[in-house]
């Protein structure tokens, strides 16, 4: 099913339905800064599966990051970060990068890597941040299946390929074409993974 929602001023009674739908164990997919993601509440753990199985991907092996309302959220699924970290994030979120921190105890298992770390996202979206606000913890983050990006941007089209899989699209407007860049912090020091919408150089010229 598709559902539009405002970009700038979420209406809050379809935010709760799809907080709902989330709730019950149900796949959305979503607008953030970057790309349209494929998400589930985070301790829902039989809906990572089918997101899992819908990307024909291993859930043991597989490297999924997840969505916080913001930096305080954020705090709670990290271990303790030292302060150029900290300030470092406070600087750049919400914003369009992934990431990589020690995992703190209240990630789910199903999330941690084998190093115990964690991908976390603040995407600088009001709806998808309205969502998790709404649901009360962490959505699942990770971008759609298929190779062509382009053929993503569009809620509609998104929709006729992807429906049928999941519980809820939601229309957010059209969506961008770069995924997010990933930062590993484990080590205290910025390591570029992957580049994209977020600048790296400006980044880490903060450190």
């Amino acid at each position: 099913m598709l559902i539009r929602i405002h970009p700038e001023n979420p209406q809050m009674r379809v935010v709760k339905q799809v907080a709902d739908v989330l709730r019950k164990g149900g796949i959305i997919i979503y607008p953030t800064d970057t790309l349209y993601g494929l998400g589930c509440d985070i301790f829902q753990h039989k809906a990572i599966e089918r997101i899992c199985q819908i990307k024909g991907i291993n859930s043991q092996k597989a490297q999924l990051s997840f969505v916080c309302q913001d930096l305080s959220h954020l705090s709670e699924y990290a271990k303790q970060l030292s302060t150029p970290v900290y300030r470092t994030l406070k600087q750049h979120l919400p914003g369009p990068y992934t990431f990589i921190l020690e995992a703190s105890k209240q990630v789910p298992k199903l999330l941690k890597t084998k190093k115990d770390t964690v991908g976390i996202r603040v995407p600088d979206n009001k709806i998808t941040r309205c969502i998790v606000q709404e649901l009360g913890n962490p959505i699942l983050s990770t971008s759609l299946p298929g190779e062509f990006v382009e053929d993503y941007t569009d809620p509609e089209i998104i929709n006729d390929r992807f429906g049928k899989l999941v519980d809820l699209v939601i229309d957010g407007g059209i969506g961008g074409m770069v995924p997010s860049t990933i930062v590993d912090f484990t080590s205290g020091e910025p390591v570029m993974i992957r580049e994209g919408a977020g600048a790296w150089e400006e980044l880490s010229a903060t450190i």
